[in-house]
């Protein structure tokens, strides 16, 4: 299961910079500047939260194991909020923030996502999910 983490990392990280160099205006301004370091700080952390999950990661809502150690000790979905936060960046450094608008979209889906993910996991771990719940955030 580790390979896929690295080897999934290792595509988004490399498609993010092919679009990174071949669109990016030539300038660095300091919103771009800003957008690569939220970008970059966004990436490393999703790249944490994928690997903490472990083989409890997946694509649709499944109730595999609860995870509560390392960043989902305090984010029930740090996967929805890093990966949000890399789109946000990514859009600054490109210095497109017309492009926001799909940062706005992604939102409502991140909810709807984690809400769908919340049901599923109430539903298999009962009252071990909601006292875990209480003590985190998103």
């Amino acid at each position: 299961m580790v390979g896929k983490h690295i080897l999934l990392t290792v595509l988004v990280a490399a498609a993010a910079a092919y679009v990174g160099w071949q669109y990016a205006p030539a300038n660095w301004t300091p919103l771009r500047m800003f957008g690569l370091c939220l970008a970059s700080v966004a990436f490393v952390l999703w790249t944490a939260a994928r690997f903490q999950l472990g083989k409890s990661f997946a694509v649709t809502a499944q109730a595999r194991q609860l995870v509560t150690r390392g960043l989902y000790a305090k984010l029930r979905n740090p996967i929805y909020v890093f990966g949000s936060l890399f789109i946000a960046g990514y859009i600054l450094f490109l210095a497109r923030p017309r492009w926001l608008l799909i940062f706005v979209a992604v939102i409502p889906l991140q909810i709807w996502r984690a809400r769908k993910e919340a049901r599923v996991l109430e539903a298999k771990f009962g009252e071990q999910y909601r006292a875990y719940r209480a003590g985190t955030w998103l």
